[in-house]
């Protein structure tokens, strides 16, 4: 599902008004990928989003730039440091999470953090025109889309056409979980650390150019992490 065709990735793009941009960016070399969005390296970014959330939990976070003068200046354009596949959950805000304002992420949010076409000529968009130096797939506690996908492959559950579409992509993930779940680890925590580590690996397994020269160049990483819905804190588990 992730590893797309150029024609299809340039589709995708090109809903986001950029396709032509995207073209010159793609047929570029992949050193012309070294100055990374917001100029930070890879490690700089996730070191950011730590750091983010630290403030985070321990309520320390400053008030985020939503001021005049900052929306005046991203109208110009953007730079956001990393990009972020997550879920739609109403309480998994990436912003708030990290400490963020306008501007800083690039965000791609589908129930289940899983990521369909669009959401990867999304990514590729953020990484080959915004020049992002981190891409990271956030799951979280309590997922209700992998619930789902979980009563689906346990329970045999009969969902709605649309919802048992929205859950397909997570299936495995739920399959997995109940054949390696480890003793005393909950069915959904273990289904929803896999399904992150799912999205994350095919992301680092894509063979499109657009993410996969820079990721051999290592001007752009791939993590997984998953947020602890009661203490605030994300766990980076899959660096």
């Amino acid at each position: 599902m992730l590893d797309l065709d150029r024609r299809q990735v340039l589709g995708s793009a090109a809903t986001l008004g950029a396709a032509a941009s995207l073209a010159t960016v793609a047929a570029a070399p992949a050193s012309a990928a070294a100055t990374q969005g917001a100029g930070l390296t890879p490690d700089q970014a996730l070191a950011r989003l730590r750091d983010g959330n630290r403030r985070f939990v321990e309520d320390t976070s400053p008030r985020p730039d939503i001021t005049t003068s900052r929306r005046l200046a991203i109208a110009q354009g953007q730079t956001p440091f990393a990009a972020l596949v997550g879920c739609a959950d109403s309480r998994v805000g990436p912003e708030y999470l990290f400490g963020t304002g306008l501007g800083d992420l690039f965000i791609v949010r589908t129930a289940g953090n899983y990521v369909d076409d669009a959401g990867f000529g999304s990514l590729a968009y953020a990484v080959a025109e915004l020049k992002v130096p981190l891409i990271v797939v956030l799951g979280h506690e309590k997922c209700g889309a992998v619930a789902a996908a979980n009563a689906v492959v346990n329970d045999n559950t009969q969902l709605p056409p649309s919802l048992l579409r929205m859950v397909q992509p997570i299936l495995p993930a739920s399959i997995d979980a109940r054949a390696r779940r480890e003793p005393g680890e909950g069915l959904l925590d273990r289904a929803v650390h896999l399904n992150v580590k799912r999205v994350a690996e095919s992301l680092r397994a894509t063979s499109d150019p657009l993410l996969a020269a820079p990721l051999a160049a290592r001007t752009l990483r791939v993590v997984g992490a998953y947020y602890d819905l009661k203490t605030g804190a994300v766990d980076f588990f899959d660096t």
